[in-house]
């Protein structure tokens, strides 16, 4: 997984690369989504880039997820639970458990769940070029 400085650079570097300013209201914006431990939702970044510099606007706010995404440094997820939910795109690949009760989602990655997903492909005549597997769970007991 990338340090943090890594992933806001990535950020920064991409938006220059698309012609778009890195104002402090976005690097306001970059700090929350680098420092995000959950996959929140466009508001609650707003809310959070707020907190840093209150002239944060939820259309910036918009624009410049769009463009990250565009860009392919951050990864938009569409749970079932809600709208679209962000994260910053790290190279290693991982899954998600959604906590149906809670909402909460759980990164993590299984290797033989990933083996298994190569061999099914393959048995079909396919090789992956990219896939997600989301688990909506309930807690047991």
């Amino acid at each position: 997984m990338a340090k943090a400085g890594e992933k806001t650079e990535r950020m920064t570097r991409a938006l220059r690369e698309a012609g778009v300013r890195v104002t402090r209201q976005r690097q306001a914006l970059l700090r929350v989504l680098t420092e995000a431990a959950d996959h929140p939702d466009a508001a609650e970044l707003h809310r959070r880039a707020q907190a840093l510099d209150d002239t944060v606007s939820l259309a910036t706010v918009y624009r410049t997820l769009s463009v990250l995404e565009r860009e392919g440094v951050i990864q938009r997820h569409s749970f079932e639970q809600g709208g679209a939910r962000f994260e910053v795109a790290d190279p290693g690949h991982h899954d998600h458990i959604v906590d149906i009760d809670t909402g909460t989602i759980i990164e993590f990655r299984n290797d033989r769940i990933e083996e298994l997903q190569r061999q099914i492909a393959a048995e079909m005549g396919y090789e992956i070029v990219h896939h997600r597997l989301e688990l909506y769970c309930r807690k047991r007991g």
